[in-house]
């Protein structure tokens, strides 16, 4: 089964980027539909996507951080990118990668994900 392990996450000055990357393994043969996204989440809040990336490339981002933040994917690396710039103390919380098979589009609802990494602090002041 699929297995998401989140790294890159610390503590930022307002204004400032950060690289969030997501190592996927255990990827069933012959499969190619893996769609995947960031969501972020602050204690006694519900999580919340941030930005999703279908199997085809296309991309969805909260409004919130739009024109701010970058989702990709390097296959080659199996690894999933979430380019964090012109931070936000709003934006501090946890961030977390998630992964699920057959989606074709990119969705921003945690309801559609099933592979959950275990999570990175990202801390804005």
């Amino acid at each position: 089964h699929v297995q998401l392990v989140e790294s890159g996450g610390g503590s930022v000055q307002a204004g400032g980027s950060l690289t969030l990357s997501c190592t996927y393994s255990g990827l069933f043969a012959g499969r190619n539909d893996l769609g995947m996204a960031w969501f972020r989440q602050t204690p006694g809040n519900e999580r919340e996507g941030v930005a999703a990336i279908a199997p085809n490339d296309k991309t969805a981002y909260a409004d919130s951080v739009k024109g701010r933040f970058t989702i990709s994917k390097d296959n080659a690396k199996t690894t999933l990118l979430l380019q964090l710039n012109s931070l936000k103390p709003a934006d501090t919380a946890m961030y977390y990668c998630a992964a699920d098979y057959g989606l074709q589009r990119p969705h921003l609802p945690a309801s559609w994900y099933t592979v959950w990494g275990q999570g990175t602090q990202v801390t804005v002041s």
